[in-house]
């Protein structure tokens, strides 16, 4: 499937512009494509079902994190720094005008499919009714994806089902964020019994069952809707389809592509449909642009291997803080030199990682704006296999993994209070991950503890993978963290003797809980349509 989507976007984005240029000729050529010649068969269905899947996020969704209080972004004067981390977003800015077209976009090329694809059954009626239904299920999950995304960001949006026209898009108003929820679950839950539970060979990387029942519990999560979470979440244990991997070190690798804990993910393929998440997102030492700066926050975060937080275990050696830590630190985040006798870790090309202001290396922190504004750099995706060709990238990128699924279930299951077994056991299975190893979060635990405990496990287990953001907006926590300077590494200088913590003072985060849930609606938008009203104090 990833050899087709990129050849067959552009197709579907032909097809899409005919359809919507009918008017402007009568005749219909049949040398080209349009669509009075296209939907006839099969092929064409399945050609077009194949396109939406370019709508998809893919590698970019690492960014997410960097408007959170675990990563940075390395640019001051890109959006997600100038406006949101530093608590001065406004509707005019492109970044919102992107997020809003972008999502429309994709929901306009799905609500067309779905208008259109029955025609190829009235040319063909010999096409296969089930696998009809399950390419409507395909357009329809991405159409949910996209709903569930809007509201997150912007709130109240117009909920659109079918195409229309220029004069009638002028017209459109905000539907209720519960009613988005409610068409969002809905749309998910009827489309599940469409999807298959998994594909063969030449299909994998298409939306199944699982999919559609751990978008549900996603979105029901976001919306608070604990029992309707739960019960997705569960629906997809229940399935017996999926299990964690055993390595969660290579988990991000290309070896370890399609396992068995990956529920969604955007196919990616050398020299075909590749990504440039090395040249992107890689250590400047191994010649990449650090698109992403994880913080101190993120790494103090991450437990002892006896399973306590740094500050409260004696065992924790302030003069080698990176040992004996949950081994997710290390799998996640390239480590740097913390003194003359600690060094960091070894880059792909035989070079260590040594950050430390003075140290005079490719890596020294915020020389330029090509080094770590706070001395770390990101780990997950970054491939041996790409240090050659740094915009070749053909790793996977993971959207919907059952580790998520599993602390869904046990955070719907905390916030309803129902504290059973099954909560330990979510959350346990994923600390006791065959090279993870954490101790048993022990039974007994109030409500209070076990919430804060699943948050933090969201926090190290899906660091750097896009999901930060969302998280502390639904929990509305981002005001208590998104302040003041980014915190960078802890360090010796090169000679010296005292520890010192590095800040990245460039940006300072402010965040306004009357305003800052939500982004503006682009201005452009209100200004054309005076029916979109603006979300507060923008």
């Amino acid at each position: 499937m990833k050899h087709t989507i990129k050849n067959i976007f552009v197709l579907f984005a032909i097809i899409c512009f005919a359809g919507c240029q009918k008017n402007l000729l009568d005749s219909e050529p049949t040398d080209t494509i349009n669509n009075g010649n296209f939907w006839k068969s099969q092929t064409d269905a399945l050609n077009a079902v194949n396109a939406l899947y370019a709508k998809l996020p893919g590698a970019s969704e690492v960014e997410w994190d960097m408007m959170t209080d675990i990563g940075t972004t390395n640019s001051i004067t890109d959006a997600k720094s100038a406006g949101v981390e530093r608590g001065a977003p406004s509707s005019d800015m492109g970044y919102f005008n992107t997020l809003w077209d972008d999502a429309y976009k994709a929901i306009r090329a799905v609500n067309y499919f779905l208008e259109n694809v029955d025609k190829v059954k009235e040319a063909d009626p010999l096409v296969d009714d089930a696998l009809l239904a399950r390419m409507k299920g395909e357009a329809r999950f991405i159409r949910a994806f996209f709903y569930t995304r809007l509201v997150m960001l912007f709130g109240d949006v117009p909920l659109l089902t079918q195409t229309l026209e220029l004069s009638e898009a002028y017209d459109v108003s905000r539907t209720p964020t519960s009613e988005v929820w409610d068409f969002v679950g809905s749309e998910l839950k009827a489309i599940a019994d469409d999807l298959p539970a998994s594909y063969g060979s030449n299909d994998i990387g298409r939306i199944t069952k699982g999919a559609a029942w751990a978008m549900y519990a996603r979105a029901m999560l976001y919306a608070g809707r604990w029992q309707e979470a739960a019960d997705a979440a569960k629906q997809v244990i229940d399935m017996k389809q999926y299990s964690l991997y055993h390595s969660y070190q290579n988990l991000f690798s290309y070896a370890a592509e399609n396992n068995e804990e990956v529920i969604l993910d955007r196919q990616y393929a050398k020299d075909i449909n590749a990504n440039a998440f090395f040249n992107t997102y890689a250590p400047r030492g191994m010649n990449g642009n650090v698109g992403i700066a994880p913080t101190r926050t993120l790494v103090d975060a991450y437990e002892t291997i006896n399973g306590l937080a740094i500050q409260s275990d004696p065992a924790y050696n302030e003069q080698n803080p990176y040992a004996n830590r949950d081994p997710r630190l290390r799998y996640s985040i390239f480590l740097p030199t913390f003194s003359d006798d600690v060094p960091g870790d070894q880059l792909f090309n035989g070079k260590v990682f040594d950050s430390r202001p003075g140290s005079g290396t490719a890596d020294e922190v915020d020389v330029d704006y090509l080094r770590s504004k706070t001395g770390y750099d990101t780990k997950k995706y970054i491939n041996q296999e790409d240090l050659s060709d740094r915009s070749n990238c053909g790793t996977n990128f993971i959207l919907i993994r059952y580790a998520d699924v599993l602390l869904m279930y046990a955070e719907a299951m905390i916030e309803l209070n129902q504290l059973d077994e099954s909560v330990y056991q979510a959350i346990n299975n994923i600390r006791e991950r065959e090279d993870v190893g954490m101790p048993k979060i022990s039974s007994g635990k109030t409500q209070s503890e076990l919430r804060d405990i699943v948050r933090h496990e969201r926090m190290v287990e899906l660091a750097l993978e896009g999901l930060r953001f969302f998280d502390l907006r639904r929990w509305r926590t981002a005001e208590d963290v998104m302040k003041g300077a980014v915190p960078g590494i802890r360090y010796i200088p090169p000679g010296g003797t005292a520890i010192k913590l590095y800040q990245y003072g460039a940006v300072v985060r402010y965040f306004n809980p009357a305003r800052d849930y939500l982004f503006p609606i682009p201005q452009q938008e209100v200004l054309l349509n005076p029916n979109l009203t603006q979300n507060p104090e923008y």
